[in-house]
């Protein structure tokens, strides 16, 4: 699934395409993956707005329009490809957007998890979903403190708690992994036991890898690519994520694979010692 880094690259390359480009007509082929508006009005709302600035909000691609925020989220597959006028729609091209009435960019999702909203400006921090998200990893208000305060009550291993877009919105499971080994925390460590020393090695150690991450154009593991040039280089750069028998690179333990909260996890059991 592409995470922070993912979708902030993703954006970029939109942004050469499109930026202050008019959005002439809309069509679409599979009602669900309009979660706002209804599909008409989604329609008739978004038809000869410009799209006028390009940005990311967790995991959610914002596009500014005249009178609307376009949010698309990407999920599991989802990918956007351009495409000359008129082409033919392939099989799970689910929106088709006709851009200056001269070319088509198209929204393709295997697994159908994507959605889109159209948001009014005035409404943009009331409605869901940035009236549910949590802080940036960059934002200065992202401290030791204010983690403290979010996670006092939270009982639920520190690798669930960071995967809660609604204490820090943009990290996924890739990222979680590789935060945690860089902070030395096991990932079953209760998130309310976690002093703010090693609170602050989180904040720290999140901007590091996806500012990283972001520079190397995101991660690509197994299926998510894209036709436009979306594929990352950071899987080169992972210390555990995937590795299960690998050698640690700080001490060379074999890293280790469990489930946490259902997710798929890689730690190093000697770096990231669970306290007792």
């Amino acid at each position: 699934m592409p995470e922070k880094p993912e979708v902030i690259t993703v954006t970029k390359k939109l942004e050469k395409r499109l930026f202050n480009r008019k959005i002439t007509d809309c069509k679409v082929y599979y009602d669900a993956i309009i979660d706002y508006p209804t599909k008409e009005e989604f329609i008739g709302k978004i038809k000869n707005q410009t799209m006028n600035s390009f940005s990311t909000r967790g995991k959610w691609i914002v596009i500014e329009l005249d009178q609307d925020y376009l949010l698309v989220h990407l999920r599991m597959e989802g990918k956007f490809f351009f495409r000359e006028k008129n082409v033919p729609v392939e099989k799970h091209h689910h929106v088709v957007f006709t851009i200056d009435d001269k070319e088509e960019l198209h929204f393709q999702d295997v697994r159908k998890f994507g959605r889109m909203k159209l948001i009014p400006k005035e409404k943009i921090n009331e409605m869901p979903p940035f009236s549910e998200l949590g802080l940036e990893p960059w934002d200065p208000n992202l401290t030791p403190q204010y983690l403290k305060e979010k996670l006092k009550n939270k009982k639920i291993p520190i690798k669930s708690a960071l995967l809660d877009q609604s204490i820090i919105t943009g990290i996924g499971n890739i990222y979680d992994d590789e935060i945690l080994f860089l902070s030395h925390l096991h990932p079953l460590t209760p998130a309310n036991s976690i002093t703010e020393k090693k609170l602050k090695s989180i904040i720290a150690n999140t901007i590091i890898t996806l500012d990283k991450a972001i520079q190397e154009g995101g991660t690509t593991i197994r299926n998510y690519t894209s036709e436009e040039g979306v594929t990352g280089l950071f899987q080169n750069h992972l210390y555990v994520h995937t590795k299960v028998g690998e050698a640690c690179p700080n001490c060379g333990t074999a890293i280790l694979k469990i489930k946490v909260g259902g997710r798929g996890t890689y730690y190093c059991p000697k770096c990231q010692k669970k306290k007792k």
